[in-house]
């Protein structure tokens, strides 16, 4: 392809995606985010624009004012403790239901940050429900 074809193509997607070098406003960040959506119910048709609107939206929920307390506490989130409260969500369980870990006294202290989870519980965690180790560091 020569560059003349490629700036061609380049102003094309420019003017039907005007926000393919970055979303400028809080209206146009909504409109993709459900633009997203809808292109999502189709991913096998939709993959290559999908894959040119994610990282465009995501750089913006990086950067955007708006997002920064979110991002702020989202960082500051220990990693396991974040880790145990998704599979207690997904799973609908209770803090008995961990054997991994001991009784619920002692995964209250994990989850409140007054406890850390050892390496045998990530192990077992993790082999139990098909988690990498790594997930909970």
């Amino acid at each position: 392809m020569q560059v003349q074809e490629l700036r061609a193509v380049s102003e094309q997607i420019e003017s039907v995606m005007p926000w393919v070098n970055g979303i400028t406003t809080n209206e146009q960040y909504e409109e993709l985010v459900n633009l997203m959506g809808e292109l999502v119910e189709d991913y096998d048709s939709n993959k290559t624009l999908i894959n040119l609107l994610f990282p465009v939206i995501e750089r913006y929920e990086d950067e955007a004012e708006r997002f920064r307390v979110f991002n702020e506490a989202i960082e500051s989130t220990d990693a396991g403790i974040a880790m145990l409260n998704v599979i207690i969500d997904q799973y609908g369980l209770k803090l008995h239901e961990f054997p991994e870990i001991g009784g619920k006294s002692y995964l209250s202290q994990i989850l409140n940050g007054k406890k850390s989870m050892t390496l045998d519980h990530i192990k077992a965690l993790s082999a139990r429900f098909g988690i990498p180790p790594y997930m909970f560091l």
